[in-house]
Protein backbone atom coordinates (compact mmCIF):
# COMPACT_ATOMS: atom_id res chain seq x y z
CA UNK A 1 0.00 0.00 0.00
CA UNK A 2 1.45 3.01 -1.21
CA UNK A 3 1.12 6.81 -0.10
CA UNK A 4 2.50 10.50 -0.23
CA UNK A 5 1.83 12.98 2.75
CA UNK A 6 3.56 14.14 6.09
CA UNK A 7 5.26 12.19 9.03
CA UNK A 8 1.63 12.80 10.92
CA UNK A 9 -0.23 11.44 7.87
CA UNK A 10 2.37 8.59 8.10
CA UNK A 11 1.99 7.39 11.21
CA UNK A 12 -2.29 7.89 11.02
CA UNK A 13 -1.88 5.41 8.06
CA UNK A 14 0.48 2.75 10.14
CA UNK A 15 -2.02 2.92 12.51
CA UNK A 16 -5.02 2.05 9.90
CA UNK A 17 -2.89 -0.40 8.41
CA UNK A 18 -2.49 -2.16 12.29
CA UNK A 19 -6.45 -1.78 12.90
CA UNK A 20 -7.27 -3.40 9.60
CA UNK A 21 -4.80 -6.03 10.00
CA UNK A 22 -6.19 -6.80 13.50
CA UNK A 23 -9.41 -7.26 12.51
CA UNK A 24 -8.08 -9.93 9.36
CA UNK A 25 -5.55 -11.42 10.67
CA UNK A 26 -5.17 -13.61 7.44
CA UNK A 27 -3.98 -10.29 5.69
CA UNK A 28 -0.76 -8.44 6.09
CA UNK A 29 -0.38 -5.02 4.76
CA UNK A 30 2.87 -3.63 3.75
CA UNK A 31 3.19 0.08 3.72
CA UNK A 32 5.42 2.21 1.64
CA UNK A 33 5.38 6.22 2.02
CA UNK A 34 7.12 9.23 0.10
CA UNK A 35 6.99 12.91 -0.59
CA UNK A 36 4.60 14.25 -3.29
CA UNK A 37 7.65 14.93 -5.29
CA UNK A 38 8.76 11.74 -5.91
CA UNK A 39 5.77 9.46 -5.47
CA UNK A 40 4.73 9.61 -8.96
CA UNK A 41 8.36 9.32 -10.60
CA UNK A 42 8.15 6.13 -8.43
CA UNK A 43 4.43 4.77 -9.66
CA UNK A 44 5.40 5.17 -13.50
CA UNK A 45 8.63 3.32 -13.35
CA UNK A 46 6.73 0.59 -10.72
CA UNK A 47 3.62 0.61 -12.90
CA UNK A 48 6.26 -0.23 -16.13
CA UNK A 49 8.05 -3.05 -14.65
CA UNK A 50 5.27 -4.40 -13.74
CA UNK A 51 5.47 -3.80 -10.15
CA UNK A 52 2.77 -1.31 -8.69
CA UNK A 53 1.69 -1.23 -5.36
CA UNK A 54 -1.73 -3.58 -4.39
CA UNK A 55 -3.25 -0.24 -3.03
CA UNK A 56 -2.25 3.62 -4.49
CA UNK A 57 -2.85 6.51 -3.02
CA UNK A 58 -4.19 8.58 -6.36
CA UNK A 59 -4.84 11.90 -7.24
CA UNK A 60 -7.51 13.19 -9.69
CA UNK A 61 -5.05 14.79 -12.02
CA UNK A 62 -3.34 11.38 -13.36
CA UNK A 63 -6.54 8.95 -12.08
CA UNK A 64 -7.58 9.23 -15.97
CA UNK A 65 -4.49 8.59 -16.90
CA UNK A 66 -3.47 5.53 -15.22
CA UNK A 67 -7.36 4.34 -15.71
CA UNK A 68 -7.09 4.69 -19.99
CA UNK A 69 -3.66 2.50 -19.39
CA UNK A 70 -5.47 -0.05 -18.06
CA UNK A 71 -3.05 -0.04 -15.03
CA UNK A 72 -6.17 0.17 -12.02
CA UNK A 73 -8.37 -2.52 -11.00
CA UNK A 74 -11.79 -1.71 -11.44
CA UNK A 75 -13.46 -1.73 -7.65
CA UNK A 76 -16.51 -3.75 -8.47
CA UNK A 77 -16.70 -4.90 -4.51
CA UNK A 78 -16.43 -1.58 -2.79
CA UNK A 79 -19.41 -0.38 -1.33
CA UNK A 80 -20.49 3.13 -2.19
CA UNK A 81 -24.33 3.04 -0.51
CA UNK A 82 -23.74 5.48 1.90
CA UNK A 83 -21.30 7.98 -0.36
CA UNK A 84 -23.36 11.33 -1.30
CA UNK A 85 -23.59 9.87 -5.26
CA UNK A 86 -21.39 13.07 -6.46
CA UNK A 87 -18.70 11.65 -4.07
CA UNK A 88 -18.99 8.22 -5.12
CA UNK A 89 -18.84 9.41 -9.00
CA UNK A 90 -15.67 11.40 -8.62
CA UNK A 91 -13.57 8.21 -8.86
CA UNK A 92 -15.64 6.85 -11.96
CA UNK A 93 -14.42 6.87 -15.66
CA UNK A 94 -16.31 5.86 -18.47
CA UNK A 95 -15.12 2.13 -18.10
CA UNK A 96 -16.21 1.95 -14.81
CA UNK A 97 -15.25 2.76 -10.77
CA UNK A 98 -11.11 3.10 -10.47
CA UNK A 99 -10.84 4.76 -7.72
CA UNK A 100 -12.99 5.62 -4.31
CA UNK A 101 -13.10 9.34 -2.75
CA UNK A 102 -10.59 9.25 0.49
CA UNK A 103 -12.00 12.82 1.38
CA UNK A 104 -14.27 15.70 0.27
CA UNK A 105 -13.76 19.31 -0.32
CA UNK A 106 -15.55 22.16 -1.97
CA UNK A 107 -14.02 25.64 -3.45
CA UNK A 108 -14.75 28.17 -1.27
CA UNK A 109 -14.46 31.92 -0.43
CA UNK A 110 -12.40 32.57 2.57
CA UNK A 111 -12.91 35.95 4.24
CA UNK A 112 -10.94 37.72 7.09
CA UNK A 113 -13.64 39.04 8.82
CA UNK A 114 -11.41 41.72 10.95
CA UNK A 115 -10.50 43.15 7.05
CA UNK A 116 -14.07 43.26 5.94
CA UNK A 117 -14.91 45.26 9.31
CA UNK A 118 -12.44 46.95 8.78
CA UNK A 119 -13.38 48.08 4.85
CA UNK A 120 -17.02 49.09 6.33
CA UNK A 121 -18.36 46.77 3.08
CA UNK A 122 -20.93 44.41 4.19
CA UNK A 123 -20.52 40.83 2.67
CA UNK A 124 -23.51 39.96 0.45
CA UNK A 125 -25.33 36.92 1.38
CA UNK A 126 -23.18 34.03 0.10
CA UNK A 127 -26.18 32.21 -1.03
CA UNK A 128 -27.22 35.03 -3.75
CA UNK A 129 -24.11 36.98 -4.70
CA UNK A 130 -23.14 36.92 -8.25
CA UNK A 131 -19.79 37.64 -10.52
CA UNK A 132 -21.01 40.82 -10.32
CA UNK A 133 -21.75 41.15 -6.68
CA UNK A 134 -18.21 39.82 -5.83
CA UNK A 135 -15.99 42.26 -8.19
CA UNK A 136 -17.81 45.46 -6.80
CA UNK A 137 -17.78 44.16 -3.30
CA UNK A 138 -13.44 43.19 -3.64
CA UNK A 139 -13.16 46.31 -5.62
CA UNK A 140 -15.20 48.95 -2.62
CA UNK A 141 -13.09 46.86 -0.01
CA UNK A 142 -9.48 47.51 -1.57
CA UNK A 143 -10.63 51.17 -2.28
CA UNK A 144 -11.58 51.49 1.60
CA UNK A 145 -8.88 49.96 3.23
CA UNK A 146 -4.84 50.96 4.01
CA UNK A 147 -2.34 51.00 1.42
CA UNK A 148 -1.22 47.07 0.67
CA UNK A 149 -4.69 45.30 1.64
CA UNK A 150 -7.13 44.45 -1.08
CA UNK A 151 -10.46 43.34 -1.54
CA UNK A 152 -9.81 39.69 -2.75
CA UNK A 153 -6.83 37.63 -3.96
CA UNK A 154 -6.37 36.25 -7.40
CA UNK A 155 -9.76 34.29 -8.95
CA UNK A 156 -7.58 31.60 -10.79
CA UNK A 157 -6.59 28.35 -11.48
CA UNK A 158 -8.71 25.46 -12.87
CA UNK A 159 -10.65 25.35 -9.33
CA UNK A 160 -12.51 28.80 -10.41
CA UNK A 161 -11.66 28.43 -14.25
CA UNK A 162 -14.24 25.22 -14.00
CA UNK A 163 -16.88 26.30 -11.97
CA UNK A 164 -17.01 29.49 -14.30
CA UNK A 165 -17.69 27.06 -17.04
CA UNK A 166 -20.16 24.96 -15.23
CA UNK A 167 -22.17 27.72 -14.23
CA UNK A 168 -22.11 28.30 -18.18
CA UNK A 169 -23.50 25.22 -19.05
CA UNK A 170 -20.11 24.14 -19.69
CA UNK A 171 -17.11 22.10 -18.18
CA UNK A 172 -13.42 22.22 -17.78
CA UNK A 173 -13.29 18.52 -19.62
CA UNK A 174 -15.97 16.00 -20.68
CA UNK A 175 -16.44 12.31 -20.07
CA UNK A 176 -14.68 11.18 -23.26
CA UNK A 177 -11.68 13.32 -22.06
CA UNK A 178 -12.04 16.32 -24.48
CA UNK A 179 -12.20 20.12 -23.48
CA UNK A 180 -15.95 20.93 -22.54
CA UNK A 181 -15.53 24.62 -23.41
CA UNK A 182 -14.73 26.64 -26.61
CA UNK A 183 -12.71 30.10 -26.74
CA UNK A 184 -15.18 32.08 -26.80
CA UNK A 185 -16.41 30.54 -23.27
CA UNK A 186 -12.61 31.47 -22.40
CA UNK A 187 -12.66 34.43 -23.68
CA UNK A 188 -15.78 35.11 -21.22
CA UNK A 189 -13.33 33.84 -18.13
CA UNK A 190 -10.88 36.36 -19.00
CA UNK A 191 -12.68 39.41 -19.69
CA UNK A 192 -14.15 38.80 -15.82
CA UNK A 193 -10.42 38.86 -14.91
CA UNK A 194 -9.51 41.97 -16.49
CA UNK A 195 -12.71 43.37 -14.94
CA UNK A 196 -11.50 42.59 -11.71
CA UNK A 197 -7.92 43.88 -12.80
CA UNK A 198 -9.88 47.39 -13.41
CA UNK A 199 -11.58 47.51 -10.80
CA UNK A 200 -8.75 46.97 -8.33
CA UNK A 201 -10.90 44.16 -6.31
CA UNK A 202 -7.80 41.88 -6.74
CA UNK A 203 -3.68 43.08 -6.33
CA UNK A 204 -1.58 44.19 -9.18
CA UNK A 205 -0.25 41.62 -11.45
CA UNK A 206 3.67 41.40 -9.93
CA UNK A 207 1.60 41.06 -6.50
CA UNK A 208 -0.70 38.26 -7.85
CA UNK A 209 2.70 35.94 -9.12
CA UNK A 210 4.58 36.84 -5.90
CA UNK A 211 1.63 35.15 -4.12
CA UNK A 212 1.01 32.39 -6.51
CA UNK A 213 5.05 31.52 -5.48
CA UNK A 214 4.36 31.59 -1.79
CA UNK A 215 3.89 28.92 0.82
CA UNK A 216 0.30 28.48 1.88
CA UNK A 217 1.23 30.33 5.27
CA UNK A 218 2.83 33.22 3.43
CA UNK A 219 -0.08 34.36 1.14
CA UNK A 220 -2.13 37.13 1.01
CA UNK A 221 -5.39 36.04 2.93
CA UNK A 222 -2.81 34.24 5.37
CA UNK A 223 -0.93 37.62 5.97
CA UNK A 224 -3.84 39.64 6.64
CA UNK A 225 -3.40 41.59 3.10
CA UNK A 226 -6.14 40.09 1.39
CA UNK A 227 -9.96 40.03 2.75
CA UNK A 228 -11.31 37.22 0.58
CA UNK A 229 -9.45 34.47 -1.13
CA UNK A 230 -10.18 31.74 -2.79
CA UNK A 231 -9.47 27.88 -1.56
CA UNK A 232 -9.67 24.37 -1.54
CA UNK A 233 -12.37 23.91 1.65
CA UNK A 234 -9.68 21.80 3.58
CA UNK A 235 -6.69 24.60 3.99
CA UNK A 236 -9.39 26.51 6.32
CA UNK A 237 -7.29 24.98 9.24
CA UNK A 238 -3.91 26.02 8.16
CA UNK A 239 -4.93 29.65 7.01
CA UNK A 240 -6.42 30.18 10.44
CA UNK A 241 -3.72 29.09 12.05
CA UNK A 242 -0.88 31.26 10.26
CA UNK A 243 -3.73 34.23 9.99
CA UNK A 244 -4.35 34.11 13.63
CA UNK A 245 -7.88 34.89 12.58
CA UNK A 246 -11.12 33.23 12.43
CA UNK A 247 -11.45 33.01 8.72
CA UNK A 248 -15.01 32.23 7.19
CA UNK A 249 -16.30 29.63 4.67
CA UNK A 250 -18.46 31.44 1.93
CA UNK A 251 -19.95 29.94 -0.95
CA UNK A 252 -18.51 31.24 -4.63
CA UNK A 253 -20.66 33.20 -6.80
CA UNK A 254 -22.92 32.27 -9.43
CA UNK A 255 -23.87 33.77 -12.73
CA UNK A 256 -27.91 34.50 -11.25
CA UNK A 257 -27.59 34.97 -7.89
CA UNK A 258 -28.63 31.34 -6.66
CA UNK A 259 -26.76 28.83 -5.04
CA UNK A 260 -28.79 25.74 -6.38
CA UNK A 261 -27.88 27.01 -9.63
CA UNK A 262 -24.71 27.34 -9.05
CA UNK A 263 -22.84 24.15 -10.15
CA UNK A 264 -20.70 23.71 -7.27
CA UNK A 265 -19.44 20.78 -6.84
CA UNK A 266 -17.06 18.06 -4.24
CA UNK A 267 -13.64 17.38 -5.31
CA UNK A 268 -11.58 14.25 -3.86
CA UNK A 269 -8.57 15.48 -2.28
CA UNK A 270 -7.01 12.21 -2.89
CA UNK A 271 -8.21 8.48 -3.80
CA UNK A 272 -7.80 5.17 -3.17
CA UNK A 273 -6.85 2.87 -5.97
CA UNK A 274 -5.94 -0.70 -6.57
CA UNK A 275 -3.22 -2.16 -9.38
CA UNK A 276 -4.98 -3.78 -11.91
CA UNK A 277 -2.03 -6.46 -11.62
CA UNK A 278 -2.66 -7.06 -8.05
CA UNK A 279 -2.07 -10.64 -7.02
CA UNK A 280 -4.97 -9.75 -4.44
CA UNK A 281 -8.13 -8.26 -5.33
CA UNK A 282 -10.59 -9.19 -3.26
CA UNK A 283 -7.92 -8.24 -0.47
CA UNK A 284 -7.01 -5.32 -1.98
CA UNK A 285 -10.87 -3.98 -2.21
CA UNK A 286 -11.61 -5.04 1.17
CA UNK A 287 -8.80 -2.90 2.81
CA UNK A 288 -10.42 -0.09 0.25
CA UNK A 289 -13.93 -0.23 1.48
CA UNK A 290 -12.45 -0.43 5.49
CA UNK A 291 -10.97 2.99 4.49
CA UNK A 292 -13.90 4.21 3.27
CA UNK A 293 -16.53 2.69 5.28
CA UNK A 294 -15.24 1.72 8.65
CA UNK A 295 -16.11 4.59 11.26
CA UNK A 296 -13.64 3.07 13.27
CA UNK A 297 -11.33 4.22 10.27
CA UNK A 298 -12.70 7.25 10.67
CA UNK A 299 -11.82 8.16 13.98
CA UNK A 300 -8.10 7.36 13.07
CA UNK A 301 -8.48 9.47 9.91
CA UNK A 302 -9.96 12.09 10.84
CA UNK A 303 -9.89 15.19 8.18
CA UNK A 304 -6.53 14.20 7.35
CA UNK A 305 -7.26 13.04 4.01
CA UNK A 306 -10.63 15.61 3.37
CA UNK A 307 -13.87 15.31 5.21
CA UNK A 308 -14.96 11.58 4.69
CA UNK A 309 -17.41 10.74 1.99
CA UNK A 310 -19.44 8.28 3.65
CA UNK A 311 -22.27 9.99 5.35
CA UNK A 312 -22.24 7.58 8.64
CA UNK A 313 -18.58 8.01 8.95
CA UNK A 314 -19.27 11.90 8.68
CA UNK A 315 -21.66 12.00 11.71
CA UNK A 316 -19.14 9.98 14.19
CA UNK A 317 -16.40 11.83 12.85
CA UNK A 318 -17.61 16.01 13.16
CA UNK A 319 -17.60 15.40 17.35
CA UNK A 320 -13.97 14.75 16.91
CA UNK A 321 -12.26 17.70 14.97
CA UNK A 322 -10.49 20.08 15.84
CA UNK A 323 -12.94 23.58 15.06
CA UNK A 324 -11.56 24.39 11.02
CA UNK A 325 -12.25 20.76 10.13
CA UNK A 326 -15.41 20.95 12.05
CA UNK A 327 -16.14 24.06 10.50
CA UNK A 328 -15.85 22.37 6.94
CA UNK A 329 -17.26 19.59 7.39
CA UNK A 330 -20.36 21.00 8.37
CA UNK A 331 -20.10 23.66 5.55
CA UNK A 332 -19.85 20.18 3.50
CA UNK A 333 -22.97 19.36 4.93
CA UNK A 334 -24.61 22.65 4.36
CA UNK A 335 -24.12 22.69 0.58
CA UNK A 336 -25.29 18.92 -0.20
CA UNK A 337 -28.32 20.16 -2.15
CA UNK A 338 -26.96 22.18 -3.79
CA UNK A 339 -24.40 20.22 -5.71
CA UNK A 340 -24.46 19.62 -9.11
CA UNK A 341 -22.94 16.34 -10.71
CA UNK A 342 -19.04 15.04 -10.32
CA UNK A 343 -16.99 16.38 -13.05
CA UNK A 344 -15.52 14.05 -15.49
CA UNK A 345 -12.38 12.82 -14.24
CA UNK A 346 -9.17 14.50 -15.86
CA UNK A 347 -8.31 12.91 -18.91
CA UNK A 348 -4.84 11.53 -19.78
CA UNK A 349 -2.35 14.68 -20.61
CA UNK A 350 -4.47 17.06 -18.48
CA UNK A 351 -1.82 17.76 -15.56
CA UNK A 352 -0.63 21.31 -17.41
CA UNK A 353 -3.92 22.56 -18.14
CA UNK A 354 -3.85 24.32 -14.22
CA UNK A 355 -0.68 26.24 -15.21
CA UNK A 356 -2.15 26.98 -18.74
CA UNK A 357 -5.28 28.88 -17.43
CA UNK A 358 -2.88 30.75 -14.42
CA UNK A 359 -0.36 31.26 -16.79
CA UNK A 360 -2.66 33.13 -19.05
CA UNK A 361 -4.56 34.61 -16.43
CA UNK A 362 -1.19 36.57 -15.18
CA UNK A 363 -0.60 37.65 -18.76
CA UNK A 364 -4.52 39.19 -18.45
CA UNK A 365 -3.40 40.68 -15.06
CA UNK A 366 0.17 42.17 -16.61
CA UNK A 367 -2.32 43.69 -19.44
CA UNK A 368 0.21 42.30 -21.86
CA UNK A 369 -2.69 40.65 -24.01
CA UNK A 370 -6.16 40.96 -24.35
CA UNK A 371 -8.38 38.31 -22.92
CA UNK A 372 -9.76 36.77 -26.61
CA UNK A 373 -5.69 36.64 -27.09
CA UNK A 374 -5.32 34.83 -24.09
CA UNK A 375 -8.61 32.59 -24.60
CA UNK A 376 -7.33 31.62 -28.06
CA UNK A 377 -3.74 31.05 -27.05
CA UNK A 378 -4.43 28.98 -23.90
CA UNK A 379 -6.99 26.95 -25.51
CA UNK A 380 -5.06 25.99 -28.27
CA UNK A 381 -2.55 25.00 -25.67
CA UNK A 382 -5.05 22.86 -23.65
CA UNK A 383 -6.02 20.67 -27.00
CA UNK A 384 -2.11 20.01 -27.50
CA UNK A 385 -1.66 18.78 -24.21
CA UNK A 386 -4.82 16.66 -24.45
CA UNK A 387 -3.75 15.60 -28.07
Amino acid sequence: MSWWGSDVRHKMTQELINKFQSENPNITVQGEYGDWAGYWDKLATQVASQDAPDIIQMDAQYLGEYADRGALLELKDVDLSKFDQQAADAGKTQNGLFAVTAGMNAMVVLSNPSLVAASGVELPDDSTWTWEDYSNTAAKMTSNSADGIYGSGPVTGDGSFNLWMRQHGKSLFTSDGDLGFDESDAAGYFSYQAGLRDAKAVPPASVITEDASASIDQQGLATNRFALAWYWSNQLGALRTASGQELELNRPPSVDGSAEEAQQYYKASQFWSASSRTKHPVEAQKLIDFLANNVEAGKISLADRGIPGNSEVREAVIPLLKPADAATAEFIETIAAEVGEAPPVPPAGSSPIAEIITRYNDEVHFDRISPETAAKSAFEEMKNALA
